[in-house]
């Protein structure tokens, strides 16, 4: 039986490269997405190949530029032989208050969080369609595709309108066996939130997040696997949040006052 493929956005480090890993880990070739680390996601790719014995593939994205970005998944995938599994995992934070945010910021925030897994969906749909053999999509997204925080008015609408996406897309393709599912992580220990690359999540505190600590990146690379995974196949539409509990204590800060009206 041949080998599932998986493509992974924003691979070379982070969640995407821990997803890449636990993926090929369970026997998927990978191709490796990357931005501008395009050595991360070379070494990354031959970590992979040797340690699992699966072909693994890295390939530059520019999500700034959604059509550009569509061609080179078109090319990925014909080298590689089909896709199975897409993880629109890549992605870009920003703060800014609405009243102050510009235009340009707006549209490549949008560009690169929404328009271009949008795009990438749409084609690796369309790929997994012609292939008659169902498929997985994952969209990567943020515990603020469900609760907002201030200066995130274009990240949110990103992450939100990303989210709702799945939701109608997981509809549409449920008929070709394809499944759509968002995770949404919180805080996370990864380099784009200014943390190392191998630094322990639980050396990290964060009282104000139950658990008491951020996620690492393989704790929500194990629930992608688990949405990649024949035992998913009845799991769509849905977005699963792993943020250590932080999305349940919106009342916490006033519940003191709250008898004391």
């Amino acid at each position: 039986m041949p080998r599932s493929i998986s493509l992974i956005t924003g691979a070379s480090s982070g969640i995407g490269a821990q997803t890449a890993r636990a993926l090929a880990a369970a026997g998927h070739d990978v191709i490796i997405g990357y931005g501008s680390q395009r050595e991360a996601a070379e070494k990354l790719a031959a970590e992979v190949s040797a340690e699992h014995g699966v072909v693994a593939h890295p390939v530059g994205f520019d999500l700034t530029r959604p059509a550009e970005a569509v061609g080179r998944l078109r090319s990925a995938v014909a080298a590689a032989g089909g896709l199975d599994v897409l993880v629109n995992n890549a992605g870009v934070n920003r703060r800014s208050p609405a009243v102050e945010e510009d235009l340009e910021s707006w549209y490549r925030i949008l560009d690169t969080n929404l328009t271009s897994p949008f795009v990438l969906a749409q084609e690796a749909a369309r790929t997994m369609i012609a292939q008659g053999r169902g498929g997985r999509i994952i969209n990567i997204t943020s515990v603020h595709e469900h609760i907002p925080i201030s200066g995130g008015s274009t990240y949110c609408a990103a992450k939100s309108g990303l989210g709702m996406l799945t939701k109608v897309m997981s509809m549409e393709l449920a008929p070709h066996g394809i499944t759509v599912n968002s995770v949404a992580p919180g805080e996370t220990a990864t380099p784009m939130n200014g943390v190392p690359a191998g630094h322990p999540a639980t050396a990290i505190a964060r009282p104000a997040i139950p658990a008491g600590r951020p996620g690492s990146p393989g704790e929500v690379a194990a629930l992608i696997v688990h949405l990649a995974s024949p035992e998913a196949a009845y799991t769509t539409g849905t977005s699963v949040v792993v943020d250590g509990g932080l999305s349940l204590v919106a009342a916490e800060a006033n519940a003191a006052h709250a008898g004391n009206l």
